[in-house]
């Protein structure tokens, strides 16, 4: 009895250990699993963070170069070398403005006082197509006010020309770019087609990457089109105050002219 006794305590004792065993062995799974799920939204943070941490520049340079050397290159072109060009105007047309108050004042107390010879030095040494109209009208002086009106015209349509120099090839590349941009559309919908008609069905990831570089292109033609166009309206607007100023110098001189005649 007492050797049965023992066997069934021992039976129960082994059960018992197999059954702690086996709990066990579910929950170590168990944990382990809900490690991986963390360590893996760590990872999915770590580089949604990296992603936001990106700055402006890395975003446009990915998307250039997704965009294609063939096309992006020649709208690169055109914005760098509208902007030159719009720099170089802009310089220009700043130098090219003057306080044309303080100059007629100037030459009219020059006239009063030393005649045109002191006038015209006034005018030499002032910059600007404003001074150079003066000098030209005042060159002309000793002739007749025919005379000097005429040089004044003449030489303020010179002035203008000068002025506008350069500013179309600006307005071409406005222009050129988005047309570019949309070129580059058409190319990459066509390829898209090509595949879709080379494999027989439609599949998005088929024609995914080439209608991607499709709207890259043009994306970034009228981006160029758009930082250019500010900069032209800009030009012109300078262009037309200068030349207004000139005009109303013009008659002011004529008057003076006709003043110191008298």
């Amino acid at each position: 009895m007492k050797k049965l006794f023992s066997i069934l305590a021992m039976a129960g004792l082994f059960v018992f250990s197999a059954n702690t065993v086996s709990a066990n062995a579910n929950v170590i799974p168990s944990n382990m699993s809900s490690t991986l799920a963390t360590a893996t939204y760590m990872l999915q943070d770590e580089a949604a963070a990296a992603a936001e941490d990106r700055g402006f520049t890395q975003v446009l340079k990915e998307q250039f170069i997704q965009g294609g050397a063939g096309f992006m290159g020649i709208v690169l072109l055109c914005l760098i070398l509208g902007l030159a060009v719009a720099i170089e105007r802009i310089i220009y047309l700043n130098l090219a403005s003057t306080n044309s108050t303080k100059l007629k004042q100037q030459v009219e107390d020059a006239l009063t006082t030393g005649g045109i010879e002191a006038a015209k030095e006034v005018c030499r040494n002032t910059r600007g197509p404003v001074a150079s109209i003066y000098y030209q009208g005042l060159d002309r002086a000793g002739d007749s006010i025919e005379s000097a009106e005429k040089a004044v015209v003449a030489y303020g349509g010179v002035q203008m020309g000068q002025l506008e120099k350069n500013v179309s090839w600006l307005s071409l590349f406005i222009a050129i770019a988005p047309m570019l941009g949309f070129m580059g559309t058409v190319i990459g919908m066509i390829q898209a087609f090509q595949k879709i008609s080379a494999v027989g069905n439609l599949s998005a990831s088929l024609i995914a990457g080439d209608i991607q570089v499709a709207l890259l292109t043009t994306v970034f033609g009228l981006i160029t089109a758009i930082i250019l166009q500010i900069f032209y309206n800009y030009i012109i607007a300078k262009i037309d105050s200068i030349v207004n100023d000139m005009e109303d110098s013009s008659i002011t001189l004529i008057d003076m002219l006709v003043d110191h005649k008298k």
